[in-house]
């Protein structure tokens, strides 16, 4: 069995247009995660929200530096390479 495995999630050229929609459509989501994550363990459990709270608001931090990079690249007639990649392995 291996124990690494990796998958290309974004791997192209795209308009500063383009590039938001698809870089800010991955973030939301994961934003909503932690949100209804959250929710549902406070609810059910009682669980501590500090280290989802904490990610939403680097999450946040994230989708403003990225409206700022796609700006710089609107007004200077830029397109974006943009790359991502998930790496999975087995932990104990």
């Amino acid at each position: 069995m291996e124990n690494q495995y990796d998958f290309k999630l974004i791997d192209g050229i795209f308009s500063p247009t383009d590039a938001g929609k698809v870089l800010t459509t991955l973030i939301n989501n994961k934003i909503n995660y932690h949100n209804l994550e959250d929710f549902s363990n406070h609810i059910r459990f009682n669980n501590d929200l500090k280290h989802s709270k904490k990610r939403v608001m680097e999450l946040n931090q994230s989708t403003e530096d990225i409206k700022k990079i796609l700006e710089l690249a609107e007004s200077n007639g830029f397109n974006l390479l943009v790359k991502s990649t998930i790496d999975i392995k087995f932990v104990k």
